[in-house]
């Protein structure tokens, strides 16, 4: 057992200890307090009061007991919240017998996304079926979060008695942060670098086509003007230059010139929370905030990230609406602890092709030379101190929204 975790069990044990003597510190103050009363003040007073409070703890057992195999617990909010605000989560208590209930005690727990709280909420059901209320959970970092009741008890009518409801409590619900996606300028040298490799396979891509449609097709007839809904990846960007008009290929080749921009999300589990989602955070403002661009400067781009099955999902992006789209998928995933991203069954072809990990270490390496044409490979990390294990170049988001190289 490492030293942080005897630690927090001696803590733990410690705050145990501590509230058990306060208790038994309360209960010698009252008992002493009946002494005096029964002997020195009012004996037949005293008595009844003697009386009352043997006979009153009884009465709140048997309500705290009654009520943990009667009661149902559950909770709604949002699928997603903005970095920043506040989410509501409503949570509903039922009777699901006739006999009033005592005290029901709730404690909800917050993942890492969000501002901890240590707040303990208590409602009655006395004269009621149901009851309802909503608290706030504080969003505090961009990526996937968890809410969750971790502990709902009966207490009797007293409080003081807790007995865990019986039967298993609503499972958690999985929250989405949504980070801000910076604007990045089309000077970014990492964008200039993609752009280039893309214009020199678009000439390539042009000399194909030439040659594919020489022989069978009259000239010209391999192009044709943009209509609304047509593919951007189809627009070659050179040609309608020339025409002052959107002109888009009628042959395929043109998919292979896509770069291809793969997100890796990867918590050790040895790390600590909150510094694991503080660092997702910085990857998924940096990959969306990169499609965006790409996408603005008509750029098709090929986006390749683990989906809900764990299984990897390659997504075309050829649409400005699309990346936002796409975020709210990642955002809606947890991730899973030590897995990197392979890319060893992706079969395509690219002209460039960007890994952004929160982990540049042999892995993405090996992810790396399983790319194609893999001189073209960048990685884009946390931050410029970000390790990286690879031989591959490293960019990062510095704070004015630029990539720079490390």
């Amino acid at each position: 057992m490492s030293k942080k975790n005897k630690k927090k069990k001696f803590t733990l044990f410690s705050s145990s200890i501590g509230e058990n003597i306060k208790s038994t510190l309360a209960l010698i103050a009252v008992a002493f307090l009946l002494y005096i009363f029964t002997f020195f003040i009012d004996g037949e007073m005293g008595v009844i009061l003697i009386a009352f409070m043997l006979f009153a703890p009884l009465v709140s057992l048997f309500f705290a007991v009654y009520a943990h195999s009667r009661v149902k617990v559950s909770f709604d909010c949002d699928g997603y919240v903005k970095k920043g605000s506040k989410l509501k989560v409503r949570v509903t208590v039922e009777k699901t017998g006739r006999f009033p209930l005592g005290i029901i005690e709730i404690k909800p727990r917050l993942s890492e996304a969000f501002v901890p709280v240590n707040k303990v909420y208590r409602l009655s059901l006395a004269g009621k079926d149901s009851y309802s209320f909503e608290f706030d959970a504080q969003s505090a970092c961009g990526g996937n979060g968890e809410i969750a009741l971790e502990e709902v008890c009966s207490c009797g009518f007293l409080g003081f008695l807790r007995v865990a409801v019986k039967g298993e409590l609503p499972p958690p619900v999985s929250v989405g942060v949504i980070p801000d996606i910076p604007t990045i300028t089309a000077s970014s040298q990492l964008f200039r670098s993609i752009a280039d490799v893309v214009l020199t396979s678009d000439d390539d891509e042009d000399n194909d086509t030439m040659m594919l449609f020489s022989a069978n097709t009259a000239p010209g007839y391999e192009h044709r003007e943009y209509v609304q809904g047509d593919p951007l990846k189809r627009v070659n960007w050179k040609l309608s230059s020339k025409k002052d008009k959107l002109m888009v290929r009628l042959d395929e080749a043109v998919a292979s010139v896509q770069p291809v921009i793969v997100l890796d999300l990867y918590r050790s589990s040895k790390e600590l929370p909150q510094n694991a989602i503080s660092a997702e955070e910085k990857i998924l403002r940096s990959v969306f905030g990169l499609l965006s661009l790409l996408v603005r400067q008509g750029i098709a781009s090929t986006f390749i990230y683990y989906g809900p099955g764990g299984g990897i999902i390659a997504e075309n992006v050829d649409n400005p609406e699309y990346p936002e789209q796409l975020l709210l998928k990642v955002l809606a995933l947890k991730v899973i602890p030590d897995r990197h991203i392979k890319l060893s069954n992706y079969a395509g072809t690219v002209c460039a092709c960007v890994i952004a990990s929160t982990d540049c270490n042999e892995d993405v390496d090996e992810a790396a030379k399983a790319v194609k044409n893999d001189e073209n490979v960048s990685l884009i990390g946390v931050s410029h101190d970000s390790p990286n294990l690879t031989d591959l170049p490293m960019w990062y988001l510095d704070g004015d929204n630029n990539f720079k190289m490390v």
